[in-house]
């Protein structure tokens, strides 16, 4: 018999979330054969039969598991009566009243059986606390069994009744922290967990910001152009995208300390001499980034074709770890949202910079001293002011600019 373990897959991932079993509990599996779905903070990720067998599910659907967790069993049905039915425990027990001298003759040292962990969030704790409440005493009516504040509130007055008393100034005080209007806790799923530890370590970043408009007529007039020929052609969906990952890619080389990242112990900044292209992408499950890889060295079909494949990915949570990893340089495209004019994106840690793109409108612009209607393109980059300073930016933003409204440049399909 073998276990079917949440193993380390690196990243600093520490926990998951079992979002779906791809087999029933003793079903007959193949070896390597995908059985359960696993939702990180990073991606969805699939876990493999280590052998073929009849398998014995333990960590239901919903459960939440730690690195090295039993999440199942693989081997024969009789191997099998002897597997656990639930994720271990804490092994460790409490000692207590132990004494630094000798024990009387008689005297024994209590120990403690090994406690179940006990799912409450802090502001529930600290009610318990006040109303003299032993929480581990409380049943959580929670998702996974999480104890909330009506759940010890049920208890101190099913207690209450019980003893035929009521401590009335600790009832008070727990009326006070009744909410004024309704409300909902909805705990944080693995993805925005992790978004919220990234945007904690971006908002340490010294960051600024510089903005500008493009001209982006003669990219609009090329892209409505080729559309409709590479959809019939190639069955690829040309955007604005690739000429903006192509044109960021030359100011890049132009301005290498924006293709960088910074060593705030050893305050290095490391400069890539690759362009990983990041792409904040919306996903069912909270923002992620997916990595467009040399981008320097692909064609804008290539491109294209790229960012397609990646969306269908995150659409349907099939992206992989591999294909969020080691952005060089990052972009949001908050124009393909439909709203906003300029915005200030954070930026995506640890890159030192972060582009950031709105919608193409309709505006007036300058033609040999002439006012016309063109189509106009606000962008913001937005970088470290530990590693480059206004001045750079500016002159990151006059080379993206330039390639954007240089016909020649746009021209290479």
């Amino acid at each position: 018999m073998e276990e079917i373990k949440f193993v380390d897959i690196g990243e600093g991932i520490t926990e998951g979330h079992v979002q779906k079993w791809l087999v029933k509990d003793m079903d007959d599996v193949k070896e390597d054969q995908a059985v359960v779905q696993v939702e990180t903070d990073k991606a969805v990720v699939s876990m493999p039969a280590p052998k073929p067998g009849k398998i014995k599910i333990v960590a239901k659907e919903g459960s939440d598991v730690k690195v090295g967790d039993v999440m199942a069993y693989i081997g024969t049905p009789e191997e099998l009566k002897s597997a656990g039915t639930s994720k271990p425990t804490e092994k460790a027990v409490a000692v207590k009243n132990v004494a630094t001298k000798p024990q009387a003759q008689g005297a024994q040292i209590q120990i403690d059986k090994p406690s179940q962990r006990v799912l409450a969030p802090p502001s529930v704790r600290h009610l318990a606390e006040t109303l003299g409440i032993d929480i581990s005493k409380v049943k959580g009516t929670g998702a996974n069994g999480k104890i909330t504040e009506d759940d010890v509130k049920a208890y101190a007055s099913s207690t209450s009744a019980e003893n035929g008393k009521a401590n009335t100034e600790k009832t008070e005080e727990a009326k006070q922290m009744q909410p004024v209007t309704a409300t909902e806790r909805i705990p944080l799923t693995q993805t925005r967990k992790a978004i919220a530890r990234n945007m904690e370590l971006s908002w340490q970043i010294p960051r600024a910001s510089h903005m500008d408009l493009i001209d982006a007529t003669t990219l609009f007039d090329i892209v409505k152009k080729e559309k409709e020929k590479t959809l019939k052609q190639l069955d690829i969906k040309l955007s604005y995208l690739p000429f903006i990952i192509k044109a960021a890619v030359e100011a890049l080389k132009e301005n290498p300390h924006f293709n960088a990242s910074y060593d705030k112990e050893k305050q290095e900044i490391i400069v890539k001499k690759y362009y990983n292209i990041g792409l904040a992408a919306e996903a069912p499950d909270g923002l992620k980034v997916v990595v467009i890889r040399d981008s320097d060295k692909k064609s804008i079909v290539e491109i294209a074709k790229e960012i397609d494949e990646l969306h269908k990915k995150v659409l349907n949570q099939t992206i992989s770890l591999a294909e969020m990893r080691d952005t060089s340089f990052t972009i949001t495209n908050v124009g393909s949202l439909g709203g906003g004019f300029l915005a200030i994106p954070m930026i995506n840690y640890p890159d030192v910079a972060i582009l950031g793109i709105t919608m193409i409108r309709d505006m007036p612009v300058v033609k040999d001293g002439n006012i016309v209607a063109g189509k106009v393109l606000p962008f913001t980059i937005t970088f470290d002011h530990r590693v480059v300073d206004g001045a750079e930016a500016v002159k990151f933003g006059n080379a993206f600019k330039a390639y954007l409204e240089d016909p020649e440049f746009l021209d290479m399909l």
